[in-house]
């Protein structure tokens, strides 16, 4: 593989509200989910993967994710005052990046890999010079713990398109990513969502997709956690 990110952010500043009471001593990041935070099941992939250095963004509870994560090296943590939401947390913590792609994955979602791991297939997959976000989605029907409408529509060519609001999309973006810090050029400053970003991306022809081939989990309350662990440990 030509390609390799060595620098990747986790975001973990959510407040987890839909998982309170559970998150109002606990950090989303930090549930665990059949006997591993979530958290650590993001970091062991990245460090699977070759990264060498991170980022994670940290704001609710921050301080009892810096004690988590004390006993791992090449982690930096950015803590947020005000919550900046994706786009305005991974800017605020751009020049910590350095000048190449970097991954992005979120902290409250739990994937498993197939034969080849999905941070791989996603860096074998990118192209800089026509890319500056390439996402990671995942089918909608096989996505635990998810019931929306999808996301996206992908081209054979790896081109998605959005869902109008009448569609129904087979994919939805699983919370992995690369991105690219020219895709920062002309950000809004302060809070935004990374859509923003995605829409310019999109208008641009700039944003790519891969369909992952492994499974995927979404914890989304305090209830749906028995059933989800339940699932993870039977097809582990």
């Amino acid at each position: 593989m030509s390609f390799r990110p060595k620098r990747a952010m986790v975001l973990a500043a959510g407040l987890g509200l839909r998982m309170r009471p559970i998150t109002l001593t606990t950090p989303k990041p930090l549930v665990p989910v059949a006997g591993r935070t979530m958290l650590d099941r993001a970091l062991d992939h990245l460090a699977a993967a070759g990264v060498e250095m991170l980022v994670i963004n940290t704001h609710w509870l921050a301080e009892t994710i810096r004690a988590h994560v004390s006993g791992r090296t090449g982690i930096d943590l950015v803590h947020e005052d005000v919550l900046l939401e994706t786009g305005g947390g991974v800017a605020n913590a751009l020049s910590r990046l350095g000048e190449d792609a970097f991954y992005v994955v979120n902290s409250d979602i739990i994937w498993t890999d197939s034969s080849v791991p999905a941070l791989e297939r996603l860096a074998a997959a990118w192209e800089g010079e026509s890319m500056d976000a390439l996402l990671l989605m995942q089918p909608t029907a096989t996505a635990v713990g998810y019931d929306g409408k999808g996301d996206f529509f992908l081209d054979p060519a790896g081109l998605p398109r959005r869902r109008h609001a009448h569609e129904v999309a087979p994919l939805l973006f699983a919370g992995v990513q690369i991105l690219h810090p020219r895709l920062f050029a002309d950000a809004p400053s302060g809070k935004f969502s990374l859509n923003v970003l995605y829409d310019r991306a999109l208008e641009e022809n700039r944003l790519r997709g891969i369909v992952h081939d492994g499974r995927w989990y979404h914890v989304g309350t305090p209830d749906a956690l028995p059933e989800v662990e339940a699932l993870f440990e039977d097809r582990e």
